[in-house]
């Protein structure tokens, strides 16, 4: 079993910056795909950015791409996201998901998630 906890989250004005982590407890976290997802309220959760197990792939949603960046570091057993010119429209509930293997756009794809970390961007 996985368990992964979030932090970094807050209220930030547009065009502001912010660096999402997710830590991961285990010993096998380099064996697992990562994905961030968001949910903002009475949206349903999209997918933000995922990563391959060595951190040599990403893929991006396209209404983030070349905004934000998602990196692991395997040592620590950590993910992040940074988040750089931030828009209002990016406000919302930030989660990281652990998936076996390769990664997907799916959120029924992935088989552990955080609770998540509030993101909050100001106009």
């Amino acid at each position: 079993q996985v368990q992964l906890v979030e932090s970094g989250g807050g209220l930030v004005q547009a065009g502001g910056s912010l660096r999402l982590s997710c830590a991961a407890s285990g010993r096998t976290f380099s064996s697992y795909a990562m994905g961030w997802f968001r949910q903002a309220p009475g949206k349903e959760r999209e997918f933000v950015a995922k990563i391959s197990t060595s951190g040599g792939r990403t893929y991006y949603a396209g209404s983030v791409k070349g905004r934000f960046s998602i990196s692991r570091d395997n040592a620590k057993n950590t993910v992040y996201l940074e988040m750089n010119s931030l828009k209002p429209e990016d406000t919302a509930n930030y989660c990281c998901a652990a998936r076996r293997g390769v990664g997907t756009t799916m959120s029924n794809d992935y088989d552990y998630w955080g609770q998540g970390t509030q993101v909050t961007v100001s106009s």
